[in-house]
């Protein structure tokens, strides 16, 4: 691994937790999307280099009076390397995140596996997987939006 990918996964690490300290003592109100891409019935997950490990629907927060949908098109570029404008929005879904609760609005993208190209500060793996083959370590709020979003097991 390159030196200044390493440098840029420890300052993920390190902001992480210091976030997380000031989530806790603040508990600032949660607004973030997720962004789940779709082949037919595979869907693609990620896991972060930070944080929790599990498989995870990419996404990320909000920049300050920035609109949900927005935020999905500039989170997938940032952490996945591609431009997405047709997104189909699947609504609110109440969430609880490090002492955080609120709302993750939950977008969903159908795409013909793209040239996929992560951003390897932020995240250390992408991986297309089908519905009915999902690892045993995906985060709690995958089954809930692959519900909404009504791909087939």
């Amino acid at each position: 691994m390159q030196s200044s990918v390493a440098l840029r996964r420890l300052a993920y690490r390190s902001a992480y937790t210091l976030l997380r300290v000031y989530w806790f003592a603040l508990r600032p109100p949660l607004t973030g999307v997720k962004c789940l891409l779709t082949d037919g019935d595979r869907v693609l997950l990620v896991r972060h280099t930070y944080g929790r490990r599990d498989w995870e629907i990419p996404g990320g927060g909000f920049k300050h009076d920035e609109d949900p949908a927005v935020a999905a098109r500039r989170e997938t570029h940032e952490e996945l390397g591609v431009w997405i404008e047709d997104w189909v929005d699947l609504g609110e879904l109440p969430a609880t995140l490090n002492h955080r609760a609120g709302a993750l609005h939950c977008f969903q993208a159908s795409v013909r596996e793209p040239a996929i190209r992560i951003d390897p500060g932020e995240l250390a793996v992408a991986q297309w997987f089908h519905r009915r083959e999902l690892p045993p370590d995906v985060g709690r709020y995958v089954e809930p939006i692959l519900e909404r979003a009504a791909i087939p097991t």
